[in-house]
Formats: C-alpha cells, structure tokens, sequence
C-alpha cells in the first residue's frame, strides 16, 4: 500500500490541473506528511498534471528556513528519518489556510505552524 490514498491522489491531480489552468489558484494542502522520529513535515498540495507523481508541498526540514518544494512520490515512500522509521501520514490533517498562507506563517516563525 502506498503513502497516500487514492482519494488524495485524486485531490492532488485536481488541484494540479486547477494551478496549471489558473496560476493565481492557491490551493488547500491535501494531506501533512512526516517523519516520526524527526523534525521533518511536508504539506502536500498539487501534483503535476504531466507528471502526476511530481509533488508541490511545503517543506520544513527542521533548519529554520522552511520552503516550497517539489518532491517525487517514490522519494517520499523510501524516505527515512534519523532512526529509520519511515515517513507516515498526519490522519487528522485537516488544512484550514492555503499553501500560501501556511508558508507565509512558516517562513515568518521558521518552521512549519499547527493550526
């Protein structure tokens, strides 16, 4: 089984395809991945419609300096954090602000904000 479900898969894509249709559109992240054993967290937010397992997401590796990325799905899915637990998935991620927003607030306090 994979990192995401398909019904996240599916919220990617689509906001994928909104971003290439309209470079204003800010999307909702879809889903808050991280490594359980470390200080790293990305907040997943399109996939490209051209390489749909290409990924746009907030990164904040724990330096301070957190920032958007992309990221390939296979990179995510062998990733492991400094104790070798592999990434996991925030369930109860809910977004409540867009990718812009939450990487304003990030940017602003250094590292990724919960809501």
């Amino acid at each position: 089984m994979g990192l995401l479900t398909e019904q996240q898969l599916t919220r990617l894509r689509a906001n994928g395809v909104q971003c290439a249709r309209d470079p204003a559109f800010d999307p909702l992240p879809v889903a808050k991945a991280y490594t359980p054993d470390g200080r790293v967290v990305w907040l997943l937010a399109y996939a490209y419609p051209d390489e749909p397992a290409r990924l746009h997401a907030l990164c904040d590796g724990g330096t301070g300096f957190p920032a958007l990325i992309d990221i390939w799905l296979a990179e995510l899915e062998t990733m492991r954090g400094p104790r070798g637990l592999p990434v996991a998935m925030d369930a109860t991620f809910e977004a409540t602000r867009t990718l812009s927003a939450y990487a304003a607030l990030a940017c602003a306090e250094g590292a990724y904000v919960e809501d």
